[in-house]
């Protein structure tokens, strides 16, 4: 066809109009005309300019075409707004004749959503010529046939409509005939006989018929008419009525009954005979569904009948008598066909989000879905709802369109998508119903913080281990996936922090492995403590906390220490006893320490003697050697012994020390380090007393002067003692002494015997209050005590202990 070249050959209208009874998302409706089989790319509108939305948003706001015809005829250029024609335009094509054509297409915007529904008027152009069924029709007149009778005519057909359709019919010249136009929605026209006609002088007349239509230039199409002049047949067939109605289902049987015509013939014999035909069934539409039983005028159906495709017929029906040249009437039947419920709703639907996020709001919109029914009547009425139960609804924007919301809460951890089954059922009897699923991923967000298993984590890390040494692995885990899931894990500094902890440990921000950076040493470090955090990689991130204790595991890593005034070994240390000493006489007594804690410090004392010798013993746990037996002539005069100190550690560590015992004569040959031990005589010599005098005073003074120095030192540290107990070394009267778990050196250390007695005292840290303490008696058991807890029986208690000794 021949397109205008001018643009005011697309002519565009604009009209808005707000859907005040729809839904909000709905905000207008646009309608916009265009002339068919117009090129491609022509123009429609702006619809950027006339919905006011900015250029620059179509494409960031995804501004598409989502609804409207199988083929998309129509498409919006992002960059400019403009509406253009996408494919070719037929508005026969589309609308067959109906008048007026029309294309319905819905858009849609994000953020916020709104839908648009835009009408598109299809303008129609003389592109289709007036055409005949067929190229001729014969008409057969009596020649006694009286002026002012008419004969129907066979209607030209004009694909397109309006003024472009038959506008009006011409004849050739002639001097018998003359046409009667009828104008209504569809122009009739029938052949007028004006003069009577004269077999005799012309048997067979032939007319050409043109029809032409109303367009711009106008087109034509002609068909030859043959009209016979014939004897007199004087009565027509005559029909009971000229307009028939009925009405039958689609998807009747082949060869359904659906109506009979009758006419009557005053004529007799064969003049009388009627048989009928079917001259004309409305252009566009199927012309070989029905048949007439020539003979009977019932009408049936030859084919299947669909609804959907032509709801009504109107049918010429020509009767018809026997004659050689027959004479004819005509009668008009609407056939209307009844809608059978035989198709089911079909669904539509347009994805506006790849995923939904687990945290978006009710009411987002996540899909548009259409129905659409092909049935008429309650058959096409069709109920759309969400089959199954799912956190999502659909709301109802336009007729049978509708938006896939979000209706409560998702949570991509329950669940990761969904399976939406939209069910359309018409109200058709039976009604028939489809479904289709849809799928739905919900999109992870960061709503969730890594978890530890545990509030504390306690370590426990033996002392001495290597450098480098994993002493625990940390684990968070995050609900969340990808990104927000993926966990990092760093100290947690705190102003608090009296330890640089950094400088002990260090962990990997991967795997949570901490790693040692030193060696520890249990003496030194018992336990510290810092907290991790799990950090994830979501925007914004999430994090926890767990606090880690390390707990230092004792080693046994050191040997007893010998103390004075006892040396260790590598010198040989002395004392003497008197020959006449008896069993269980007291000769000396060891005392040692050790650093580490625990069994790791529990001592025992063993003696070595030369193989044979049996004089003296030692208490395992009280290191006091002691005579077993009285002295003979046999034994020697000097006892070499070598002690051996050890401790209750896996493996045990010792310590030795050798003491040569001489044995003299009396006891006033023996000599001690410490003080002289007064020998008991009959008699006192002037220079015996002075020096018992002498011996006491300076005692006297020493003891005050040590009950001063505890005294001041109870009273400077009467602050400590309220978070801390005094330690405990006690003494038993068999000369025992006890050992505290939670210390690592002794503060005093007394002896009872009544010949040896010596103080030793050495700065210690506290233990903690209710330290436990293991005291060892001389029958080598072991009992178990609690330090006070008042800091003021503490301080008594060491006094007394002081002043008693």
């Amino acid at each position: 066809m021949n397109v205008p070249g001018k643009t005011s050959s697309v002519w565009i209208y604009l009209l808005v109009v707000l859907l005040d009874c729809y839904w909000e998302a709905v905000s207008g409706q646009l309608s916009y005309s265009v002339s068919e089989e117009v090129k491609l790319g022509t123009a429609v509108g702006n619809v950027a300019k006339d919905l006011n939305i900015n250029i620059q948003d179509l494409e960031s706001r995804m501004f598409q075409i989502v609804a409207g015809s199988k083929r998309k005829y129509f498409e919006v250029n992002l960059k400019t707004g403009v509406l253009y024609v996408n494919e070719r335009i037929d508005r026969e094509e589309l609308c067959g004749n109906e008048p007026k054509c029309s294309l319905s297409i819905e858009a849609v915007i994000n953020n916020p959503l709104k839908l648009y529904r835009i009408e598109i008027i299809i303008l129609d152009v003389n592109d289709n010529s007036p055409s005949f069924l067929s190229t001729s029709q014969v008409i057969n007149v009596t020649e006694n046939t009286a002026t002012g009778a008419k004969f129907l005519l066979k209607r030209a057909q004009d694909a397109d409509v309006g003024k472009n359709a038959v506008n009006t019919y011409k004849l050739s010249q002639n001097e018998h005939f003359s046409l009667a136009t009828h104008k209504g929605e569809i122009v009739t026209v029938e052949l007028l006989l004006q003069k009577v006609l004269d077999r005799e002088k012309q048997s067979v007349i032939q007319l050409i018929l043109t029809a032409i239509d109303g367009g711009t230039p106008a087109k034509s199409g002609s068909m030859t008419i043959i009209v016979n002049v014939l004897d007199i047949n004087d009565n027509p067939p005559v029909f009971s009525q000229t307009l028939y109605k009925a009405s039958v289902y689609e998807n009747a049987k082949i060869g359904t009954s659906i109506v009979t015509l009758n006419a009557s013939d005053l004529d007799a014999g064969q003049n009388g005979q009627i048989s009928y035909s079917i001259i004309e069934i409305d252009q566009g539409k199927q012309t070989d569904l029905f048949a007439i039983d020539e003979n009977t005028g019932t009408v049936t159906n030859k084919k299947k009948i669909d609804f959907e495709e032509n709801n009504a017929f109107e049918i010429r029906i020509q009767a018809s008598d026997g004659a050689i040249f027959p004479m004819t009437s005509h009668a008009k039947l609407l056939i209307e066909v009844l809608d059978v419920n035989d198709n089911a709703p079909e669904i539509s639907v347009t994805s506006l989000l790849n995923a939904v996020k687990e945290d978006a709001s009710i009411g987002t919109a996540i899909a548009l879905v259409s129905v659409f029914d092909k049935d008429g009547g309650k058959n096409g009425m069709v109920q759309s709802k969400i089959s199954n139960n799912v956190p999502f609804k659909l709301e109802s924007n336009y007729k049978n369109y509708y938006s896939l919301v979000v209706d409560g809460p998702l949570d991509r951890e329950s669940a990761s998508q969904y399976n939406i089954s939209i069910t359309a059922t018409d109200e058709g009897s039976p009604p028939l119903s489809s479904t289709k699923v849809i799928n739905v991923h919900v999109s992870d967000v960061n709503d969730n913080k890594p978890l530890f298993t545990d509030n504390i984590i306690n370590v426990y890390v033996k002392e001495n281990s290597a450098v480098g040494a994993i002493i625990k692995t940390v684990t968070a885990v995050d609900a969340d996936i990808d990104q927000n899931g993926q966990v990092s894990y760093s100290f947690l500094q705190s102003n608090s922090d009296s330890m640089p902890f950094s400088t002990m440990v260090n962990i990997n921000s991967e795997t949570g492995d901490i790693v040692s950076l030193q060696s520890f040493n249990y003496e030194e470090l018992k336990t510290f403590q810092f907290k991790v955090q799990a950090t994830d990689s979501g925007v914004p991130p999430l994090s926890s906390n767990v606090t880690v204790n390390v707990l230092i595991l004792d080693e046994n890593d050191n040997n007893p220490t010998i103390l004075a005034p006892y040396s260790e070994h590598g010198s040989v240390n002395s004392e003497s006893i008197p020959y006449s000493a008896e069993a269980g006489y007291f000769v000396a007594k060891i005392r040692a320490v050790d650093a580490d804690s625990g069994y790791n410090a529990l001592l025992s004392y063993h003696l070595s003697e030369p193989k044979g010798n049996n004089l003296f013993r030692i208490g395992t746990s009280t290191g006091e050697i002691r005579t077993k037996r009285r002295m003979s002539d046999n034994d020697l005069k000097t006892h070499p012994l070598v002690v051996l100190v050890s401790d209750n550690g896996e493996p045990s560590l010792s310590a030795t020390v050798s003491i040569d015992v001489v044995v003299v004569e009396s006891t006033a040959d023996i000599q001690t380090q410490f003080r002289h031990v007064p020998i008991k005589e009959e008699s006192f010599s002037d220079l015996n007393l002075y020096l018992l005098i002498a011996i006491v005073s300076v005692s006297v003074i020493f003891l005050l002067s040590l009950i001063s120095l505890i005294a001041v030192k109870c009273h400077r540290t009467d602050g400590s003692f309220s978070r801390y107990s005094a330690p405990m070394i006690t003494t038993h009267p068999d000369g025992s002494w006890s050992y505290s778990k939670s210390t690592q050196q002794y503060d005093v250390c007394f002896s009872s015997d009544t010949l040896k007695s010596d103080v030793v005292v050495f700065p210690a840290p506290f233990p903690p209050v209710d330290a436990e303490l293991i005291s060892i008696n001389g029958g080598d058991t072991f009992t178990r005590t609690q330090t006070l807890p008042n800091k003021e029986k503490v301080r008594l208690y060491n006094a007394f202990t002081c002043l008693f000794f």
